[in-house]
């Protein structure tokens, strides 16, 4: 048995020497390439930082124009809403308005005698529009004429009853 032994274990030393070796030539190339990647890596890592500060910057901004839009969305809704309120106000402006040209095409009412409403009662030659406080003695006196001559050309005059803006005759003075 012992010759059995030593012949076959002959080549396992020189099998377990070659195989370490080239274990530590295999450990080696790998230490160093990764000192490579690593280096690399320290290389890129400015880089890397640069690539996440524009992200974070990028986000930000995504965040700020996602805000500006909402902003924007609420502003042109409620300009919106005032120029609905505006226009709606207008036109209620140009009706009064369209009302007041109409008005103003239309002839003023003459005022009759003994009415009241129209516009003021305007005196036309040898006639008096009577105001208030007045009485016939005032107006005859007032006038240079009789107060007989005032009653005899105002037949149908009450002249206890005199309404402000009346009108009534003058007589010719003598």
């Amino acid at each position: 048995m012992d010759t059995i032994s030593r012949e076959n274990n002959s080549m396992l030393p020189v099998g377990g020497i070659i195989v370490g070796v080239i274990a530590l030539l295999l450990g080696g190339y790998s230490a160093i390439t990764l000192s490579k990647v690593n280096r690399t890596l320290a290389e890129h890592q400015p880089k890397i930082d640069k690539v996440d500060a524009v992200e974070s910057q990028a986000t930000s901004a995504a965040a700020a124009a996602d805000k500006s839009a909402k902003e924007y969305q609420g502003l042109r809704t409620s300009t919106q809403e005032a120029f609905n309120q505006v226009g709606a106000e207008l036109g209620n402006l140009r009706a009064s308005i369209t009302k007041l040209e109409e008005a103003a095409k239309k002839p003023a009412p003459v005022a009759e005698k003994g009415k009241k409403g129209g516009g003021p009662v305007v005196a036309g030659p040898g006639e008096y529009v009577v105001k208030a406080g007045d009485g016939g003695t005032k107006i005859a006196k007032s006038h240079g004429v009789s107060v007989s001559d005032l009653q005899a050309v105002n037949p149908g005059v009450n002249w206890s009853k005199l309404s402000v803006g009346q009108k009534i005759k003058l007589p010719a003075k003598k």
